[in-house]
């Protein structure tokens, strides 16, 4: 075996032990856990050329070494194995998600399974409304001259809104328009609703189109200019699970941090669903979260994306095992949504 092989096994070690037992690692315990295959002297040697060369540092003076970003870095690039999930882990996956009702009831059920996985912060995003394409449109009446709209997309979020109209329309009138509706946009993607709409109005019947400009002035709001996205967040607590090295100072500006769903759907971002995403401390663009590391993907039915989800924690974190924990989940999120 080369030096820079051996290094990089002492790394790998280094960020293993770190991870596991929350102390600075010396070359005498990475001697004695380890089957590195040479001496002490030479396992001091190694760490000198990674502290030189950045991988790791040491935090006070004890003889001790932590990775450094840049460690953590090369280990998830070129040295970290994807752990499998555990039959038991597996189980308690299926058993979770098993039995939910509705979209906001599979939403919060996976961020709580994430977390609990992972034991970091999960997030998950509702469906994305711009991913998505119309399944159904109620119409409710609710007197002659007022209705609500409920939308119902083809990834199971549920859009409701008030419609005044400005006389009254008949019950059968109300479900014509209904029909013309569902006939026009079932099966469209969001995104090409508007100009569908203005037909609408368009080509509706003289005795229809006043009903129909005001259905279609909410249905482009509710289609279209609904630009806000959802999020789930669980696991706050667990950012208190580590030790004083993994968020230096106060955990306050992270707390707040993600706080913001601007912030978090900058975190999470648009991943593909084949792809996993690591950011690891400085890596992060948001200033308070530099003392952080991401672990996200993107999840949906089949290869389409509808949303993405992922974990915030300290940069010594079990990245293989979280990993591993974040693509299971978005898999089986995305088999939920095909399934129904």
């Amino acid at each position: 075996m080369g030096a820079d092989d051996r290094r990089l096994d002492v790394l790998r070690a280094i960020v293993e032990d770190y991870v596991l037992t929350q102390e600075p690692v010396g070359s005498k315990a990475l001697v004695e856990r380890h089957r590195l295959g040479v001496s002490p002297a030479t396992v001091r040697n190694d760490m000198a050329a990674l502290e030189e060369e950045g991988y790791i540092r040491q935090p006070h003076t004890s003889a001790g070494r932590v990775p450094t970003d840049r460690g953590y870095r090369l280990f998830v690039d070129r040295l970290s194995r994807v752990k499998p999930l555990s039959v038991a882990e597996r189980r308690a996956m299926e058993r979770l998600l098993v039995g939910a009702v509705d979209l906001d009831d599979v939403v919060h059920r996976t961020v709580r399974l994430l977390a609990q996985l992972t034991r970091q912060v999960a997030v998950v995003q509702y469906p994305s409304l711009a991913r998505s394409s119309v399944r159904h449109l109620e119409l409710v009446p609710i007197s002659t001259t007022r209705l609500t709209l409920v939308m119902i997309t083809d990834t199971g979020r549920v859009e409701q809104r008030m419609v005044e109209l400005p006389e009254p329309v008949p019950a059968e009138d109300v479900l014509h328009l209904r029909g013309v509706i569902n006939a026009s946009l079932g099966g469209v993607a969001l995104s090409q609703t508007p100009p569908i709409v203005a037909d609408l109005v368009e080509t509706a019947a003289a005795e229809h189109r006043t009903a129909m400009r005001a259905l279609a002035s909410v249905l482009l709001e509710t289609l279209v200019e609904r630009t806000e996205e959802r999020l789930a967040l669980a696991g706050t607590a667990n950012l208190t699970r580590g030790n004083v090295l993994d968020f230096p100072g106060s955990l306050r500006p992270i707390l707040e941090a993600l706080e913001e769903e601007v912030v978090l759907l900058k975190l999470i971002g648009e991943v593909e669903p084949s792809t996993t995403r690591v950011r690891i401390g400085d890596e992060n663009e948001i200033e308070d979260l530099r003392a952080a590391s991401v672990v996200s993907t993107g999840y949906g039915p089949g290869r389409t994306v509808v949303g993405s989800l992922g974990v915030v924690g300290p940069t010594r974190m079990d990245y293989p095992g979280n990993i591993a924990a974040v693509r299971a989940v978005a898999r089986y999120l995305g088999d939920v949504l095909a399934q129904n």
